[in-house]
């Protein structure tokens, strides 16, 4: 089901990694932001803006991974958007003839299933100097980085003070890096973590792509949190994290084998780079 989280800005909750849907209404209907996990829930989303008389007329992709470029039949025909980056790395991916069981070795092997592939990744990439998601509804900022995923853009509904942060500032995900489109992984992250600083004092509702929504109060926590993480990485430290510790909660136990794995990629490319660990 739908909840508000702002005026005119709802969202809907996967039951696959706390996945968070974007529901923002403009004039004419409304803009739909990552749309979700399972061809059930985003059928059950379909019901629930065709129950208010609400149709899609916009669609946004935070960043090229496959949970964030679904979408399905029932939402409708509109277009769908992402940073021009974002949809040329989309491009590179599809014109994989093996890019479907490439992706199915992302999905978990008890929703694979129920995921709608059909209509992944047909985005069209907005021009760079775009800084705006053009749509007939509240001015959504486009704040693009590097961090995470090539073209990775929040998005900033300034009226209303909330600030999409796609795979951002999770309060249960640590901050995975793009260790394969980048030259410098650390750097990329933490000017990424600058830059939704640099909007920080404007959000009073923070969206991350997965886990919980936090108020004006958690924002720059969270980026604290991610930014001291990030350091902890680069100086092959023991993060002091509750997500990766043992404390870890149930369900989100396997992110300590993600950060070994990080550190181990990051220690590998410092050797081959020839670069200090």
């Amino acid at each position: 089901m739908l909840r508000q989280v702002a005026e005119g800005v709802l969202i809907h909750e996967s039951e696959f990694c706390q996945s968070n849907a974007v529901v923002v209404h403009g004039r004419a209907g409304v803009l739909l932001i990552d749309p979700g996990i399972q061809g059930n829930e985003m059928d059950c989303l379909a019901n629930d803006l065709s129950s208010s008389g609400q149709a899609v007329v916009a669609g946004f992709s935070t960043h090229p991974h496959w949970d964030h470029l679904l979408w399905h039949a029932r939402l409708g025909a509109a277009p769908r958007y992402g940073t021009a980056r974002c949809a040329a790395t989309v491009r590179v991916q599809l014109s994989d003839v093996r890019w479907r069981a490439r992706i199915a070795e992302w999905i978990p092997p008890d929703i694979a299933g129920q995921v709608p592939l059909d209509l992944l990744g047909l985005i069209t990439g907005l021009p760079a100097e775009m800084a705006r998601v053009p749509w007939d509804g509240p001015q959504i900022r486009i704040v693009e980085h590097q961090g995470h995923a090539p073209g990775h853009a929040a998005l900033l509904i300034e009226e209303r003070g909330v600030l999409i942060a796609g795979d951002m500032l999770s309060d249960v995900l640590i901050p995975m890096l793009d260790l394969n489109d980048t030259a410098d992984p650390i750097e990329d992250y933490l000017a990424a973590l600058r830059l939704l600083e640099g909007v920080a004092g404007d959000v009073d509702v923070l969206v991350p792509g997965h886990g919980s929504i936090g108020g004006a109060d958690q924002v720059h926590a969270r980026i604290d949190q991610d930014r001291a993480y990030v350091h902890a990485l680069r100086d092959t430290g023991v993060p002091s994290d509750p997500r990766v510790g043992p404390s870890a909660t149930f369900g989100w136990d396997w992110l300590p084998g993600v950060h070994e794995r990080q550190l181990q990629r990051l220690a590998r490319r410092s050797q081959r780079d020839g670069t200090p660990g």
